[in-house]
């Protein structure tokens, strides 16, 4: 059977030829890419400031949240404050402390470095006792979601974080030796709050702040007046170049550092080996910290006695 034109015509039609549609010249691809680049330039950085946002108010609602546990505490001990002990209370030769008292007694029981100790992750032993039991055992509560710190030992043996990232502001509590005799010995010109009724202004003092995790070890946060002016514990810098802080009436508050020897790097070793630190690019922050650390007492101060161990 022969096949006519027409026929040839109508199967040759029906075959789609590879050059029908229209492909992307490279041009036009680059320009594509090129506003992708855009966009992303664009978009990413506000989304990584969303996130730092939203790191920095879960940080302030755990320091708030710790400062709620820490005043049921007090309701449940007479107005008596939390042990604030230091890992001193661990070698009561050297510093003794009140009698009985000892580091499961303090208000978070570890202290972190940047070795494989176990205080580092245990998260059980630092809710276990103290203001613990008052967090509903929230162990979240102690870490800043912005605190991923951890140094080339503890990460090459697989370790995702520390356990905890806030401290407590050594003038409140029963610091063990250190204020045996009703002051504090670093601080003896300044008021030792021992109880809920000893702060004059409770929204001027702070209990709780997001420490710096090369200087955080014991939980206790210690600085005083030096000549020159020199940190011993420093303070994090975590959330826009500041720290959170809860104060003794409940309230939380973000405070941003104007000075850049304040502001250092948040890596394992990263400031100075040898404290204390002497600063020299102003007192700005040094001096707020101490003036929110405690008040000066006077001749008519009246000093509670110690807490002791039952």
């Amino acid at each position: 059977m022969s096949v006519t034109p027409a026929n040839r015509v109508r199967l040759v039609g029906s075959i789609s030829h590879p050059k029908a549609g229209r492909a992307f010249t490279l041009m036009e691809l680059l320009v594509v890419i090129s506003i992708i680049a855009i966009l992303a330039s664009l978009i990413l950085p506000a989304m990584a400031r969303a996130k730092a946002r939203a790191q920095s108010s879960f940080c302030l609602n755990n320091t708030q949240q710790l400062s709620v546990a820490w005043m049921v505490y007090a309701d449940d001990h007479n107005g008596q404050l939390a042990y604030n002990l230091g890992q001193s209370a661990r070698n009561p030769v050297a510093v003794p402390s009140v009698a009985g008292a000892k580091m499961g007694d303090n208000w978070v029981n570890n202290v972190e470095n940047w070795e494989m100790n176990p205080d580092n992750t245990n998260a059980a032993a630092v809710v276990a006792t103290g203001i613990g039991p008052y967090t509903s055992k929230a162990a979240a509560l102690y870490h800043c979601p912005s605190d991923n710190v951890l140094s080339d030992l503890q990460r090459q043996n697989g370790w995702r974080g520390r356990v905890r990232s806030y401290s407590m502001n050594a003038m409140v509590g029963d610091a063990g030796g250190f204020s045996l005799s009703g002051t504090n010995v670093n601080n003896p010109d300044y008021i030792q709050f021992f109880k809920t009724t000893s702060f004059p202004h409770p929204a001027d003092i702070f209990v709780f702040l997001d420490e710096h995790p090369d200087s955080i070890d014991d939980g206790y946060f210690l600085n005083r007046e030096a000549s020159p002016p020199a940190w011993n514990d420093l303070p994090a810098s975590y959330h826009d170049g500041g720290a959170s802080f809860s104060f003794a009436d409940g309230h939380s508050e973000h405070q941003r550092w104007q000075n850049a020897s304040t502001r250092q790097p948040a890596r394992a070793y990263g400031i100075s080996p040898s404290l204390p630190m002497v600063i020299s690019d102003g007192l700005q922050d040094y001096s707020w910290v101490l003036e929110h650390m405690s008040v000066e007492r006077g001749p008519e101060t009246f000093w509670p006695t110690p807490i002791t161990s039952n």
